[in-house]
């Protein structure tokens, strides 16, 4: 350079040496008044010394056409080379040219035309953006995370008109960097707007009983369909991963007298289970013994029918009988009446005519049906009663001491 024939720094402090600040100076080249020390730079002369250096380079100086076109060079060597950029691996460049979209960049060192012809955006395709509803994180002491809730966010109405508190997070992600950008403005509140509204729909047709309990699955789900299809339509360039829901809960002021409700409702819900396990249990027995005792009546039923139609029909028979021989008819059916009659009774036949003898010789009949129970022969049979009462007694039986002892009728 041409500082160098000079000697020292570029600076041009010249034979003297000292460094770039131009050491030993002054006349006589004797030692300063603070005793030889480095010394603070003396701005003027920096100044001065730079304009001559300048103009060695431009001997004319700017006001002549070289040096203005040097300069002009220069800067615009500059602003060309500002249209260098670089796209990072998680991120798309969105080039626009005078404000309007001219193209899209992957990721790498790309090239546009600087500003204000071409301008780039770079968002982030590939990041899990969260949005919090209903309550926000902070930095706390210690490191540690500070839960602050937003009550005129979180608390909502639901099917059944009672108030519940919820807290959830929305997952999101750009799918389409051109429609994120040129489609919503404020990208981040409209989802959290969105968001707010599809979940209040979403549980304005929930029970707080399912919310609270086995609905949170369906709730999140509906939510997450809802919120996508709003987007869509708005042409956000969003595509919605997860809704969470962190904390579904009756309002504070509130949720201890919920909670008893709810124990009355369990309460109620397990006699109601228990009742019908009950009937369950002793329907089918009724049932059953419904249709056993409809059963044996149709049987009874039955059974009178056909035992009155066979009487009908012997008594038919025996009329038939009757009319055709009316004697032998008659004395059968006298016959047929002492054998019912008499068959259960005890008969003795006393012979009459044996009564001049003094001693009534008699028949005991029921004792011969059982003839065939008598004893082993050169055993003398049991005496029956009346003959044990009469041995007894060494008397004889009058006409007038036996008696016809009846039994009941089969």
């Amino acid at each position: 350079m041409f500082w160098k024939s000079q000697g020292g720094g570029p600076w041009g402090s010249g034979p003297r040496g000292g460094g770039p600040w131009g050491g030993n100076r002054g006349s006589g080249g004797g030692p300063s008044p603070r005793g030889g020390g480095r010394q603070p730079p003396d701005f003027e002369d920096l100044l001065r010394r730079s304009q001559d250096r300048f103009r060695r380079v431009l001997p004319g100086g700017f006001g002549t056409g070289t040096g203005i076109a040097v300069v002009v060079l220069g800067i615009l060597v500059i602003w060309l080379a500002s249209g260098f950029y670089r796209v990072l691996p998680d991120e798309v460049g969105v080039v626009l040219r005078f404000g309007a979209y001219n193209r899209t960049t992957q990721p790498g060192l790309n090239y546009h035309l600087p500003t204000p012809i071409e301008t780039v955006l770079r968002p982030s395709v590939t990041r899990v953006n969260r949005t919090e509803i209903g309550y926000r994180n902070a930095e706390g002491p210690g490191r540690g995370q500070v839960t602050r809730q937003v009550p005129e966010e979180a608390l909502m109405l639901t099917g059944d008109e009672n108030i519940v508190d919820i807290n959830f997070t929305v997952f999101w992600v750009i799918n389409d960097a051109t429609r994120y950008l040129f489609n919503i403005r404020n990208q981040e509140a409209t989802v959290k707007a969105v968001a707010e509204s599809a979940i209040r729909e979403v549980v304005g047709r929930t029970p707080i009983a399912a919310a609270l309990a086995e609905g949170r699955g369906k709730i999140e789900n509906d939510t997450q369909k809802l919120l996508q299809d709003i987007l869509d339509a708005y042409g956000g360039g969003i595509s919605v991963t997860q809704v969470q829901l962190q904390k579904v809960d009756p309002p504070a002021p509130v949720i201890d007298a919920f909670r008893d409700v709810q124990r009355a409702r369990a309460d109620q819900e397990r006699k109601r289970n228990e009742a019908e396990a009950y009937r369950n249990s002793i329907l089918p027995v009724a049932r059953g013994e419904a249709v056993r005792l409809v059963q044996e009546s149709e049987a009874y039923k039955a059974q009178v029918v056909a035992e009155a139609q066979g009487e009908a029909e012997r008594f038919l028979s025996v009329y038939n009988a009757y009319l055709s021989a009316q004697d032998v008819t008659t004395t059968r059916l006298y016959i047929e009446t002492m054998q019912d009659i008499l068959r259960g009774t005890n008969k003795i036949v006393i012979d009459k005519s044996a009564q001049s003898s003094g001693v009534i010789p008699y028949l005991p009949l029921p004792e011969l049906g059982h003839f065939g129970d008598r004893p082993p022969t050169g055993q003398a049979p049991a005496p029956t009663p009346q003959v044990q009462q009469g041995q007894a007694q060494g008397q004889r039986l009058s006409p007038g001491q036996v008696t016809n002892q009846r039994g009941p009728k089969p």
